[in-house]
């Protein structure tokens, strides 16, 4: 997720001071933005409580729409390696399920650990799982640019997976086998036809809840759908995950691991739920 600004007649002054706040904020080092617990009232990553949470049946099943050909490229932005689409067009949608609007793809990436026993951002239950893909989406339909809609509420839907040890994942490969070309911080490689789709559990069971981005800029613009089943993944996968560096090249290494924000406290925010836990 590349942040680029322009500006143009229409930049307001509340653009530039949303501007001057992102940059600032991403000046944080990588501790301070794990484990620093910001003002708001909405942030993320929380512990799913199940018998917390609220059974919706207004919820419908999400629709979820991948175009294989919008993918890019893959990009090492120091936290994680993001993956990212050309949202160009409306070919690579989201909608359904607590969105009132159709949210465009705009990149996805992962969270994990240094060891098998942490990785996952959010739990259920305190249950961790070695690491979690979020799929990042902008709302297309009330604002006309992914930076826009950063800063605004009901701004981005973000789609949680867990991803737990087992088989090797096929669909996953093809992305493995591309890493070591974004092993440095800020390294890219071209990356296209792949369908995120593959990623998605087939049950389509999951809870919601309104949050925040859990990197910089943090900010409480998100609404979360984490699906209720996780996929899996093999040891060897995850081991390419981890032979990522938050480093440039020609600076110390430094291994990417432990890449997950600390959790958040719900205060007074309802999760509701496909099914009751």
């Amino acid at each position: 997720m590349k942040y680029k600004y322009m500006l143009d007649c229409e930049t307001t002054a509340i653009d530039l001071v949303n501007m001057t706040l992102f940059f600032l904020v991403c000046l944080l080092d990588q501790q301070s933005w794990q484990t620093q617990i910001q003002g708001g009232s909405r942030q993320s990553p929380i512990d799913i409580r199940s018998s917390e949470s609220v059974h919706d049946p207004q919820l419908t099943p999400l629709s979820i729409s991948y175009d294989p050909s919008d993918c890019l490229q893959i990009w090492n932005n120091g936290y994680s390696f993001l993956v990212e689409f050309d949202d160009s067009k409306d070919n690579s949608v989201v909608s359904g399920g607590p969105l009132e609007n159709h949210y465009k793809l705009k990149q996805f990436h992962f969270h994990w650990g240094a060891e098998n026993n942490r990785g996952s951002e959010h739990t259920i239950n305190s249950l961790v799982y070695p690491a979690e893909l979020h799929l990042v989406h902008w709302n297309a339909e009330k604002f006309r640019t992914f930076d826009e809609a950063i800063f605004s509420e009901n701004g981005l839907a973000v789609i949680g997976v867990f991803l737990k040890l087992g088989r090797k994942h096929d669909g996953l490969q093809k992305l493995v086998n591309a890493l070591p070309a974004v092993k440095y911080k800020d390294s890219t490689v071209e990356f296209s036809n792949f369908n995120p789709s593959c990623m998605i559990p087939s049950c389509l069971d999951y809870w919601t809840y309104p949050g925040s981005l859990t990197t910089p800029p943090q900010t409480e613009s998100v609404t979360w759908v984490i699906m209720k089943k996780p996929i899996e993944f093999g040891d060897d996968q995850l081991s390419a995950f981890r032979s990522l560096l938050f480093t440039p090249f020609g600076e110390k290494l430094e291994n990417m691991v432990d890449n997950f924000r600390q959790q958040q406290p719900l205060m007074n925010r309802v999760v509701r739920a496909t099914i009751l836990q």
